[in-house]
This record gives structure tokens, sequence and C-alpha cells, in this order.
């Protein structure tokens, strides 16, 4: 099943998962920093880093 771009909807490529390409990875970048993207839920610093160490140990 091919994974279609959050961005633009065209098939993504590898190098650039989840999107197509890197300018469509740079337009998401944008909407982050821009804050045109928010998360509804708020995360005390602690949450955060204990999420982080989960993903990390996920990943290896």
């Amino acid at each position: 099943m091919t994974q279609k771009c959050p961005i633009c909807k065209k098939p993504t490529v590898m190098e650039s998962r989840p999107f197509c390409s890197s300018h469509c990875k740079n337009i998401d970048l944008n909407r982050w920093l821009s804050e045109r993207y928010t998360l509804k839920e708020e995360f005390s610093e602690k949450e955060i880093v204990q999420n982080f160490k989960k993903s990390e140990k996920k990943s290896h």
C-alpha cells in the first residue's frame, strides 16, 4: 500500500517519508514553525521527557 504525502497527496518517496519531496517536507516544517499547527493538549516537561525516552527505547 502506497502512503500519500500529507501535504499534496502524491505518493511518498522513501528519502522524504512521510512526504513526497523535500519541498513538501519544508512546507510542513514551516507550518510548525509559524504555529499554524498546534497540539490540542498541553504536555508537562516531565511527560515530554518520558515520551522521548520511550520512543528512543523502541527505536533501538
